[in-house]
């Protein structure tokens, strides 16, 4: 039986509404894309409002020593991509960590 996931690691970052759209390529390629080979699912969301638009990435996991690996020690800690200095508004100092006690249905 696959791992089931318990742990939902929560990153958001806000950007320009006119950078929107390339921030969220280049977020999918470089910062989705390589999560999904790790984590157990991985959500990639968008808000846009007025002149801002919001990016929230949720990644599931099976344990916080599991994050903790991918993350290379803290899992609240973050890795920003490169580019993210240009594209973000301010830089997120930490993610959300939350334990997962009820799911139901599918999110793909």
């Amino acid at each position: 039986m696959p791992p089931k996931p318990t742990i939902a690691r929560i990153w958001r970052g806000r950007v320009r509404r006119a950078q929107a759209d390339e921030y969220q390529r280049y977020n999918f390629e470089v910062g989705v894309r390589p999560l999904m080979e790790k984590a157990l699912g991985v959500q990639s969301l968008r808000e846009d409002r007025g002149e801002e638009s919001e990016f929230v990435t949720i990644s599931y996991w099976e344990s916080i020593e599991a994050m903790a690996r991918f993350t290379g020690g803290d899992p609240t800690s973050i890795h920003h991509l490169d580019r993210d200095p240009e594209f973000l508004i301010e830089l997120p100092r930490s993610v959300q960590v939350l334990h997962l006690y009820a799911s139901h249905g599918q999110t793909s």
